[in-house]
């Protein structure tokens, strides 16, 4: 079932998205040669804490993990492509480092990743993180009322596909609220025109994941969560929370 939010939970929404946001700069600032991936979890934790918010993945356990998610944020490291779990790995020179953060506040959620080189940056690094984040913000530029979600779809897949790069099958962006995985799911591909209509306060989390490779093939750790590429090529994530308004698209996840 997939729920209209109102103007003021978009506003309350847009709260979440600013601590969200304050958790994402205090963990890259934090990020440097020889800092575990805990040492990162711990600062977003300080940050979520110190805002009176808590965390949507801690303890989240959906049904194809193991065990429930340990940790506040996912620290993606290379070739993994998402929900990596902070570990006591500490970083190293030309690490590509994807970090996906979210926040409960007042009952509201916020969702939103960045990636980021860590000292000198290994070569194609900065171009994959400029395709990603190009395929987000036309996925954003999309999320027009009376447009589609294949319209979402479609503009992440171009930007995606002209820069060489795949996309993990089965995963994409999703609805988003008071719980931080909503109806409806939002592919990475899809068809212009087609599927579930835009309106005025349906808020999405976009979430374009690519990989240098041009593979869409992905293995999943030992840990049951991490996702790598199959051919051990780097990855990218980025993602913002947007609501579709009469205004246009309103991101929610800025700081």
């Amino acid at each position: 079932m997939v729920e209209i939010k109102t103007d003021a939970a978009l506003d309350a929404m847009r709260e979440a998205g600013r601590v969200v946001a304050r958790a994402l700069a205090t963990v890259r600032e934090a990020a440097g040669v020889g800092v575990s991936l805990q040492e990162l979890d711990e600062a977003a934790r300080s940050v979520l804490a110190e805002a009176g918010a808590d965390s949507p993945f801690l303890g989240y356990r959906p049904s194809f993990a193991p065990v429930p998610f340990p940790a506040v944020i996912c620290t993606s490291v290379n070739d993994a492509v998402s929900h990596g779990i902070p570990t006591g790995y500490r970083l190293r020179d030309g690490d590509l480092v994807s970090i996906d953060c979210g926040a409960r506040l007042d009952g509201w959620t916020g969702d939103a990743a960045i990636t980021f080189t860590v000292g000198t940056p290994r070569p194609g690094d900065l171009d994959l993180i400029d395709a990603t984040r190009r395929a987000l913000d036309a996925g954003i530029a999309a999320a027009q009322v009376g447009s589609r979600l294949g319209d979402i779809s479609h503009a992440i897949d171009t930007v995606a596909r002209k820069a060489g790069c795949g996309m993990p099958a089965d995963f994409g962006g999703h609805g988003i609220g008071r719980r931080m995985h909503e109806d409806p799911h939002v592919p990475n591909r899809g068809r212009p025109g087609r599927g579930f209509p835009l309106r005025h306060g349906l808020v999405l989390a976009l979430e374009p994941m690519l990989m240098a490779g041009g593979q869409n093939t992905y293995r999943t750790d030992i840990d049951g969560w991490t996702l790598r590429t199959t051919d051990g090529s780097r990855a990218a994530h980025i993602e913002h929370t947007v609501a579709i308004t009469d205004q246009g698209p309103r991101i929610l996840t800025l700081p």
